[in-house]
């Protein structure tokens, strides 16, 4: 259930995998928020922000965010470093990512084999 701030409108999701975690969701009744918060990570010497994260999705009821990621294994490493730097700077803040093969189990549980295999198939999201 998107965030009650837009009323009548679906979020522009990045990648299909979003909104078919939204789906999910949905299905479930569990409430969500799409990118809702961003936080800092890193600032310049005038104290302007260099480097920040927007997490895809916020769980209220779990208190839990959630990044979505469908690149190649060897490329998560980027994403790593900023969900290791955002528990170092926001200790309280329950986030966790979610690869590939997570989210193609989650499909195949819930029946969207084909699904699974188009959206996390080799031409799958590289770089976000």
């Amino acid at each position: 259930m998107a965030d009650a701030t837009e009323p009548d409108s679906s979020p522009k999701f990045v990648h299909p995998i979003e909104a078919e975690f939204a789906r999910i969701l949905d299905y479930y009744g569990i409430h969500w928020e799409y990118e809702p918060r961003t936080f800092a990570l890193n600032w310049d010497a005038e104290g302007n922000i260099s480097e920040a994260f927007s997490p895809d999705f916020y769980l209220p009821e779990q208190d839990l965010y959630v990044e979505l990621t469908t690149v190649r294994p060897k490329l998560v490493t980027r994403k790593n470093r900023k969900l290791r730097r955002l528990r170092e700077l926001y200790p309280d803040i329950n986030i966790q990512l979610w690869k590939r093969s997570d989210l193609r189990d989650l499909m195949i549980k819930f029946g969207m084999d084909e699904h699974a295999a188009s959206l996390l198939g080799t031409d799958a999201q590289e770089n976000t």
